[in-house]
């Protein structure tokens, strides 16, 4: 897989492109930084998405840097808003945990720019374990806390009561590499995250949407994506039994799950 030179519809935000066919956007979960990633962060980011670029020319975008404390969730999908009818009509959408959230707001707010809307790992708000643990990570990255803010990352994504001293130990360790330099964007949009909450406002989300999650995910849910896909009116549901937060685009079926329902008729 490579990035591509072409012209890019996301000028000003930070992106890559794989593949090629109908353009799908990817709008990645909470990253330490809004930029690009690099090396083993960029494997990571990219190597889940080439099963869908066989088929599709898939965007990955992420947040605008600079972001203020006061942000919104309407404001972070407004940015996409604004570049998205450079393609030229509407435009299928795929979030990822936070990403997720981001979709659900675009398609809300903006519903002629989409075509169809894909949710993974996310749903209407956090449930309560991730509303939690998002405001221990955001309390930590307030007080400066590099190695704190490691573990409680890391925790967010598995939350799995066996492995928490493993998941502690590597959080610590990574802690100052993954938040190193200014991590003022990644608090405006955890305090972003922390006030969405869409649910009341699902029914006018007309929009085809499937909603793809794992049975033991905690920072949403099961019970949130189920809450999620009842409540919009073309809303479908996949559960990955045995399946936490992190990584669902990783589950064998997932990308003809998803091809499937983006080339349904």
């Amino acid at each position: 897989m490579e990035q591509t030179g072409h012209a890019n519809p996301f000028e000003g935000l930070p992106s890559f492109r794989l593949g090629s066919g109908p353009p799908l956007l990817v709008i990645p979960g909470l990253t330490p930084r809004h930029e690009v990633p690099r090396g083993p962060a960029f494997i990571a980011e990219s190597q889940p998405l080439g099963p869908l670029a066989r088929r599709r020319e898939v965007w990955w975008v992420n947040r605008r840097p600079g972001l203020t404390p006061a942000t919104t969730m309407a404001d972070i999908a407004a940015d996409y808003a604004e570049r998205l009818p450079r393609f030229g009509g509407p435009v299928d959408v795929l979030g990822i945990s936070t990403g997720a959230a981001v979709a659900l707001q675009l398609a809300h707010d903006r519903p002629e720019l989409v075509r169809r809307l894909v949710l993974v790992a996310g749903g209407c708000r956090l449930g309560p374990a991730g509303k939690a643990g998002q405001r221990a990570l955001l309390r930590r990255l307030e007080a400066g806390d590099l190695r704190g803010a490691g573990v409680e990352i890391v925790r967010l994504g598995g939350l799995r009561p066996s492995a928490r001293s493993l998941e502690s130990w590597a959080g610590w360790v990574m802690g100052p590499l993954m938040y190193r330099g200014s991590t003022a964007d990644v608090m405006a949009v955890l305090r972003a995250e922390d006030r969405f909450d869409i649910t009341s406002r699902l029914a006018a989300i007309a929009v085809p949407t499937l909603v793809v999650g794992g049975d033991e995910d905690a920072p949403y849910g099961a019970a949130v994506f189920r809450e999620t896909a009842r409540g919009l009116p073309r809303g479908r549901l996949i559960i990955y039994y045995g399946r936490g937060h992190v990584g669902i685009p990783l589950v064998p079926s997932f990308a003809s799950d998803v091809l499937g329902f983006l080339d349904a008729p």
